[in-house]
């Protein structure tokens, strides 16, 4: 399975029910899942997002 990633750096003043409602919001629109967090000393968290790789739509076919 392939997998796409996308980072994603939230501020320190980001507290972590809002990081948690985006990220939920990315999940349930976009299809992306958690891979890893990273937090950091000054507060700021890294993210790193993944999904799998959408193959090309067959010609023909509508979603």
């Amino acid at each position: 399975m392939d997998y796409e990633y996308a980072p994603l750096r939230l501020p320190s003043n980001v507290d972590r029910l809002t990081a948690a409602a985006q990220l939920a919001i990315r999940a349930e629109f976009s299809g992306w899942e958690l891979a890893r967090v990273q937090l950091f000393p000054d507060g700021t968290r890294r993210v790193m997002l993944r999904r799998l790789v959408q193959g090309p739509a067959q010609p023909g076919l509508s979603y």
